[in-house]
């Protein structure tokens, strides 16, 4: 199915946009949720993008709180309404938890996306404020996974709930050893989140009985997992695929 659709991710602090002309993601782009202006400026590049005033726009949403002011930005640039994962458009992959509906759309989106894309086991870690690490079995189902504090949470939690220690920028720590307070905290939150992948995707494996194909997607995805190997690769605007995913699906098995 040949689609022109405007996806939108509504995430906790940004919000992400994707042009798909055609069935193909022609431009993406994030905004900070605090920036209006900017946001309003990216919406009206992506529909210019989409290049089709009957498109249409499909988004999905962590964020309750924020999705009216986005969707008013949404028909200033475009002129149409917003079909939601979950609530307008279903959602393109079997739910195996145990209270699928309290499961956030985008951890669901990003692993129907990475199976569409390898047919396959797959695991998914989406490194944003919280970060995700969600895995489907071989029949494309979504099997649930692990929540995390991402990396600034981590940082500004040693900060804010500490009496001496600093807040501290994140960075890949130069050595093995922190030869102070800011390497040892960079230390203690780069080895930490990968140690916690490493040993999650191990469990997955063992109950799969095989390795499954790993892919990251996310802000800070090429920070912490760039030239691993344990990362088949990373996809940063994977959500975006899942939300077009749901889209065409949706309407294809609704012949709307």
């Amino acid at each position: 199915m040949d689609i022109n659709v405007l996806t939108i991710n509504l995430g906790n602090t940004r919000l992400a946009a994707g042009a798909f002309r055609s069935g193909e993601l022609l431009f993406s782009e994030r905004a900070l949720l605090s920036d209006r202006a900017e946001i309003a400026r990216m919406l009206a590049d992506a529909w210019d993008k989409v290049g089709d005033p009957d498109g249409a726009v499909a988004g999905a949403s962590v964020n309750p709180p924020a999705v009216q002011f986005i969707e008013d930005l949404i028909r200033e640039a475009t002129k149409q309404d917003v079909e939601w994962v979950g609530k307008d458009l279903d959602v393109p992959i079997k739910n195996l938890t145990e209270f699928p509906d309290e499961t956030g759309v985008d951890r669901v989106l990003n692993v129907a996306a990475a199976y569409e894309q390898f047919q396959k086991a797959c695991v998914v870690i989406d490194a944003g404020t919280a970060i995700t690490i969600d895995a489907c079995n071989d029949r494309g189902e979504f099997e649930g996974g692990a929540i995390a504090p991402g990396l600034r949470l981590m940082l500004d939690a040693l900060h804010e709930k500490t009496a001496k220690l600093p807040r501290v920028e994140f960075a890949i720590p130069p050595t093995p050893f922190g030869r102070n307070t800011r390497e040892a905290i960079q230390q203690g939150v780069y080895h930490g989140v990968r140690g916690m992948i490493k040993e999650l995707v191990e469990n997955y494996a063992t109950a799969f009985g095989f390795w499954p194909e790993v892919i990251a997607t996310g802000g800070d995805a090429q920070a912490l997992f760039g030239e691993w190997e344990l990362i088949n690769g990373i996809s940063p605007d994977l959500t975006l695929y899942g939300i077009a995913l749901a889209y065409a699906e949706h309407h294809i098995k609704h012949e709307t």
